[in-house]
């Protein structure tokens, strides 16, 4: 380095002792735009950056000498990661995310040898990283500054800040410049001490409007982990950000069957039938069965026909909620398709989604593929753009049975040429009506596999049945006597049982009685003993009882059971579970599902109805189910979460925990006997599929007996 440089890249003029290897280190980090602060061994410095492999060569040279470094890092925050952090979602779990999809995806090998450089300087305590972003008045935004410290051994103290842009064009065309402060020349020292109080409010956050926070654990194992499995290797003293990017030649996506897919023959019979009605009907096909896939397959196909004669093709996949709108996406892009998510705010998807639309038009886009919520999809906004589309439109309609309800028939798009419906169970529970509208605008059923099929052509795997009797107490067994009391009077004033309205008055008490057998006392103590006898296993889903325990009019009613199971299983048993709550945020799923599957951090999910409707946890082996309700949908759902393929699982256990009122107990025994027929419908549904049918019928046989219903 010489002592005067001229600007643009400007290099440091350093006393002699900064004239070996530390000119090496400061070229490292003055290229870049990011922030560094580093000693020569053992004090600290600071970084900001989201990329930070490109720059381990500094690092290396750095820590050779014995030194030690802190890096506050800006993280890439998405889109998503923005809006879920104004929204007050969790900031650890959001940056967790971010952090994870940077390190997961798909990297060059020198990327790699460089992140798993860091890794193990992390592992040795040598190396320390922070997160930081502004967070003001409700909005976030990007920490951009560039600064940096140096201290040795004697203390003398280097201060920079500025950087050039690291692109090839801001490196090769730009005019940039880097200041840079020595602590022992009058006038620098200031400047110097100023960057290091910065540096120091940086780190322990207490820079106003900047949040900083400590580098997600999962994100740190990662690379540790990386550190361990590659090999120390020589990083190059060179690299290629001044090679000139290749230009990209734009073709035009296209839906194609991933390579890694194996069509089975029941998804090509589907298909092969839903092409056969001219491209609308309804699959019903258990839980767990692949759907999804199936459902994309068809798409795949219609757009290959189209595309033959030149046309485009809309797809629009409706779905009931945000994290099954998720897995769609992730879904289509393994087609080979990027698709938008509509959903949240307009002002995200709908500008995006009218570029898109115009470009199909002119020819310039084969496929737009679009991912709805039902709340979204029926929205004035999105429903103004649909009546628009003269393209060929596809409708998919994942879990349809929701959109068979008054809100959103009218909805549903005339000017889809194409509809396909997916559901386990199209007939709604106590709605002729919505199942009729249903059946009259996707289609009827053209193809059908049901769980028994399933199971035995191994497209869903085996599993035990173990139903669990639980009296209730005295006190449960009072209200439940009230209540049935009444519904004796609904019946013989006139309403039907088998057909009774949910919102019917008759519905409120049956909801009420069902709320008596949920929340039963004794099912924890049931609960307990079988926990325990599983405690060193993995994957367990434990479903509650929505609410609280019912209590006598006027009295205040009992606890939460899914705060009494998690107190149970994490305070009592000391296992290690997470709840799965619908007030636990979106993203936090994400990470809670993902922790579940490693099945090395969490034993069980604590769940209510979150984990009821399309999310897919292959995983799961064991299910607790202290309460489902009678409506078949929710436990066949229930029981297809559990029934998955996964790699090292060949059959799954559920555990049904039913409550019953003493033998003996003072109640109108006909309609007792007709209530009762609907819990052994489920326990019968499950058990006649299962592994263990003859033990299901041994512990239900006592029952039976009492109510007259050996016939069932």
């Amino acid at each position: 380095m010489t002592d005067e440089a001229p600007r643009g890249l400007r290099s440091l003029p350093l006393s002699d002792r900064y004239r070996s290897d530390q000119e090496d280190v400061v070229k490292a980090f003055f290229v870049p735009a990011f922030t560094v602060a580093a000693s020569y061994s053992r004090a600290v410095g600071y970084f900001t950056s989201t990329s930070l492999a490109l720059y381990a060569r500094g690092i290396e040279i750095f820590a050779a000498r014995g030194g030690s470094m802190r890096l506050i890092a800006s993280p890439h925050l998405n889109e998503d990661d923005v809006v879920d952090i104004e929204r007050g979602y969790d900031v650890r779990a959001v940056l967790e995310r971010a952090t994870m999809r940077e390190l997961e995806q798909d990297q060059p090998e020198t990327v790699l040898d460089g992140l798993g450089l860091l890794g193990r300087l992390i592992a040795e305590g040598r190396l320390d990283i922070k997160l930081a972003f502004v967070q003001q008045e409700g909005r976030v935004g990007i920490y951009h500054e560039k600064i940096g410290i140096f201290r040795d051994d004697l203390g003398d103290l280097v201060g920079f800040t500025g950087s050039s842009n690291e692109t090839f064009g801001g490196l090769m065309a730009n005019f940039e410049s880097v200041e840079v402060y020595r602590g022992w020349v009058a006038g620098d020292g200031t400047r110097a001490l100023r960057l290091e109080a910065d540096f120091q409010a940086l780190w322990s956050n207490q820079t106003p409007h900047l949040s900083v926070e400590r580098f997600p654990d999962v994100a740190r194992e990662r690379l540790v982990k990386l550190g361990s499995d590659r090999p120390p290797r020589d990083l190059p003293g060179t690299d290629n950000a001044l090679t000139p990017t290749p230009a990209e030649v734009y073709e035009p996506t296209r839906l194609t069957l991933p390579a890694w897919l194996t069509v089975r023959d029941y998804q090509r019979e589907a298909v092969t039938s839903w092409l056969g009605h001219q491209g609308r009907g309804i699959l019903k096909m258990a839980t767990g069965t692949g759907k999804t896939k199936t459902a994309m397959i068809a798409a795949t196909q219609l757009g290959n026909v189209l595309r033959q004669r030149e046309q485009p093709l809309v797809v629009l996949i409706v779905a009931p909620l945000t994290h099954l709108v998720d897995q769609w996406i992730t879904e289509v892009e393994g087609f080979g398709v990027r698709p938008i998510a509509v959903y949240e705010s307009s002002q995200r998807w709908l500008p995006l989604v009218e570029e898109q639309l115009a470009a199909a038009r002119m020819g310039q886009r084969p496929i737009v593929a679009l991912v709805a919520t039902n709340a979204s999809f029926s929205g004035e906004k999105f429903q103004s753009v649909l009546a628009r589309i003269t393209l060929p439109l596809m409708i998919i309609g994942d879990e349809a049975h929701n959109l068979g309800s008054a809100a959103y028939q009218s909805s549903l798009p005339e000017n889809a040429t194409y509809r396909l419906a997916l559901s386990a169970t199209p007939e709604r529970w106590f709605d002729d009506d919505g199942t009729d509208a249903l059946i009259d605008y996707f289609g009827p059923i053209i193809f059908e596999l049901g769980l028994g099929k399933a199971i035995e052509m191994g497209a869903l795997t085996r599993y035990e049945y173990l139903p669990r009797l639980v009296e209730l107490n005295d006190a449960e067994t009072a209200l439940y006597v009230g209540l049935s009391a009444q519904i004796a009077t609904r019946i013989a004033s006139g309403d039907n049982l088998k057909d009774a309205d949910p919102n019917s008055p008759l519905g409120f008490l049956l909801r009420q009685r069902a709320g008596v057998l949920g929340h039963a006392e004794g099912k924890l103590a049931a609960l307990r003993a079988d926990l325990d006898a599983r405690r060193d296993d993995w994957f367990q889903l434990i479903y509650c009882a929505e609410g609280r325990r019912p209590a006598e009019p006027g009295e205040e009613p009992g606890p939460k059971q899914v705060e009494e199971v998690m107190n149970l299983v994490g305070n009592q048993l000391h296992l290690s579970a997470h709840p799965y709550v619908s007030e636990t945020p979106r993203p936090e799923r994400k990470v809670l599902l993902r922790r579940f599957g490693a099945g090395d951090d969490l034993r069980a999910l604590v769940a209510m109805r979150c984990l009821d409707e399309g999310v897919d946890i292959p995983d799961a082996r064991t299910g607790y189910l202290l309460a489902s309700s009678s409506n078949p949908r929710q436990f066949i759902q229930r029981r297809g979460r559990l029934l998955r393929l996964a790699p090292g699982k060949d059959r799954a256990v559920i555990l049904d925990y039913l409550a019953v009122p003493p033998a003996g107990t003072s109640i109108n025994f006909n309609v007792e006997r007709a209530l009762l027929v609907r819990e052994l419908e489920r326990a019968n549904e499950f058990g006649k599929l299962s592994e263990n049918y003859e033990t299901t019928l041994q512990v239900l046989r006592p029952l039976k007996e009492r109510y007259q219903l050996m016939d069932m």
